[in-house]
């Protein structure tokens, strides 16, 4: 059964790539006051559609890898509107707004993974 092979499609690969990038987000927020910090961003498009291109590899029927995991995958050091002092690239606005983004774009792709959870209930129950 198809249904069974990828339920989620897209969003089960999209929902992993947008927790990364709130996390480096988050680390950017973090680090704000770290002298020498360059602020990153996961290329969020750039990143998916690699994850779309590699089908998941498995080693072992309990084992799954994917490359979300690993540090560098779609980093980008983000270039600062205005030089800071310190060498610290991060802009508190920038980052807080990309990250409000961000979070709206994971509620988004959390809300479709749960609407075809739904659907799949309700199509197990014959509703």
């Amino acid at each position: 059964m198809k249904i069974l092979g990828q339920p989620f499609g897209v969003h089960e690969k999209a929902i992993d790539v947008r927790n990364r990038r709130m996390e480096v987000l988050s680390r950017n927020l973090a680090n704000a006051d770290t002298p020498h910090f360059k602020a990153q961003d996961v290329d969020f498009k750039a990143v998916l559609s690699e994850e779309m291109r590699t089908p998941m590899r498995h080693s072992h029927s309990g084992h799954y890898s994917h490359s979300i995991g690993k540090e560098t995958d779609g980093l980008k050091y983000r270039v600062p509107f205005s030089a800071s002092t310190d060498g610290n690239t991060v802009e508190m606005s920038v980052e807080q707004a990309q990250f409000g983004k961000a979070a709206a774009d994971y509620q988004t792709t959390l809300m479709f993974i749960e609407n075809k959870i739904s659907g799949i209930r309700k199509s197990l129950r014959g509703e």
